[in-house]
């Protein structure tokens, strides 16, 4: 067991002083947007086993069977497969898209032979991994996710009330597939001169005056505000509005359009960097892998809750990948001491109170923001007054 070493990183739409609050230390000054734990290449979390700092993703790859054990090391290689986040929002981050695992690789190899840099600000898949991701709300936290039904968006825009969005509304209602959803969301990529004008205009104007869009169109207002002048507007007003409340879930896997807009929030994905954004951002935009990568269905948004075992005490939540199992525990001081094993490493994340974790006669204490890495095969004994999140790998699923 180790106690781990972490980075947050200083993205723009971070918040000043959710992370500083939630850790218990002093406000930088600056935006601090995510606590990363794990072992992402970008930024990986580090461990002393006292000869000094170790990047964990450099002990992984140079001892991968006694850190990942022989089975994780056969299905992922020398490599931790999912990485651990804290998010703090502030402010909407770009509307985006993740590629699927053959997308990935086909991507990056493509990028590779083509001889883009790595770092190039033009290149669009950093690595060869899909990116399913899972965000658990430890605040109310608000997104956009998934379009809208075709009827339901052409309401929104006629609701707006703007000349020039008629055609668009008109096409949603006459054709309700996903061929229209297709049609106006990359017709909105490349906005005719001046609607992006209209539009920004009128939802401010229409989040002023309520009626049946009220609470959806105060996250499209705060949108224009931190980023005005920005298409990404457009193809925003398509998703769904999405309202989490603390311990609530949203899953999201490959092509599904979304972007966080405010909140504090546990995540957990696959480990990757491949984002492939359609606005809201001044980063990169490639549309024609972008429309590639989109899935244009309409479903229901369904918060994602967690399952009780009853046995265990054990919160967790479903996801229909293995690169990753996510789980919570709340912690009562009176109860005999959770011990947690897995065949995989395990990363323990207080986010409320104080936890005590113990392993072969060593306890580490931990407060909000503050976790421990355990090797494959480790056992953790887990006690205390407090809430915990809990990252492994899932089992591995069946192949077709």
């Amino acid at each position: 067991m180790d106690l781990l070493t972490t980075t947050i990183q200083p993205y723009a739409w971070g918040s000043t002083t959710a992370l500083a609050e939630f850790m218990g230390l002093p406000p930088t000054g600056e935006p601090q947007a995510e606590l990363w734990l794990g072992a992402h290449p970008a930024a990986p979390s580090r461990i002393d086993r006292g000869r000094g700092p170790l990047a964990l993703d450099k002990l992984l790859a140079a001892s991968p069977l006694p850190e990942l054990g022989p089975a994780l090391t056969r299905r992922f290689g020398p490599r931790l497969p999912f990485l651990l986040k804290v998010l703090a929002v502030d402010a909407p981050l770009s509307v985006q898209v993740h590629p699927d695992q053959a997308q990935a690789a086909a991507g990056f190899a493509r990028e590779n032979a083509q001889g883009i840099p790595l770092e190039a600000p033009h290149r669009t898949y950093r690595d060869d991994q899909h990116k399913p991701e899972m965000i658990v709300a430890l605040t109310p936290f608000r997104a956009l996710c998934g379009f809208r039904s075709p009827e339901r968006c052409g309401d929104l825009l006629e609701f707006l009330d703007v000349p020039g969005l008629g055609q668009y509304a008109a096409l949603l209602r006459s054709h309700p597939g996903e061929t229209a959803l297709r049609q106006v969301f990359t017709a909105f990529l490349s906005p005719p001169c001046g609607l992006l004008t209209a539009v920004t205009e009128a939802v401010r104007r229409a989040s002023a005056r309520g009626g049946p869009f009220e609470a959806d169109l105060a996250a499209y207002a705060a949108i224009t505000d931190a980023h005005p002048d920005d298409p990404g507007l457009l193809p925003a007003l398509m998703l769904n509005h999405v309202e989490l409340e603390p311990g609530q879930a949203l899953f999201l896997g490959a092509g599904i359009a979304h972007a966080c807009l405010s909140g504090l929030g546990v995540e957990i994905m696959a480990s990757s960097d491949d984002v492939l954004r359609c606005g809201l951002t001044s980063k990169h935009v490639d549309t024609a892998e972008l429309l590639k990568t989109v899935r244009f269905t309409t479903r229901p948004v369904r918060a994602v809750a967690a399952r009780r075992d009853a046995e265990s005490g054990e919160h967790v939540y479903p996801a229909p990948v293995d690169d990753f199992r996510l789980s919570r525990f709340d912690l009562v001081r009176t109860d005999a001491p959770h011990t947690l094993t897995a065949a995989a490493p395990q990363i323990v994340l207080c986010v409320r109170g104080e936890a005590t974790t113990a392993s072969e006669g060593r306890s580490v204490k931990l407060g909000p923001g503050r976790a421990v890495y355990a090797p494959a095969g480790d056992a953790l004994r887990l006690g205390g007054e407090a809430v915990v999140f809990r990252a492994t790998v899932g089992p591995a699923r069946p192949t077709a």
